[in-house]
């Protein structure tokens, strides 16, 4: 997850991370990122069930 957002609400589903934060404007955004070396998938959603889909469906090309 990006090293310049303080994200809160964090929650794992497998290698992925899903966390919400506020962007540059105050707008709420909601991020998925796989943790697996070399993955390199991170992608923001505008809501959380989105995100969240995102994690569970995410198919790791490294693991």
């Amino acid at each position: 997850m990006s090293a310049n957002r303080r994200f809160r609400s964090v929650a794992r589903t497998g290698p992925v991370q899903v966390g919400t934060s506020y962007d540059g404007r105050g707008r709420e955004k909601h991020t998925a990122a796989c943790t697996a070396p070399r993955c390199g998938f991170s992608t923001d959603y505008d809501s959380r069930a989105a995100a969240e889909l995102a994690a569970r469906t995410h198919r790791c090309p490294v693991r």
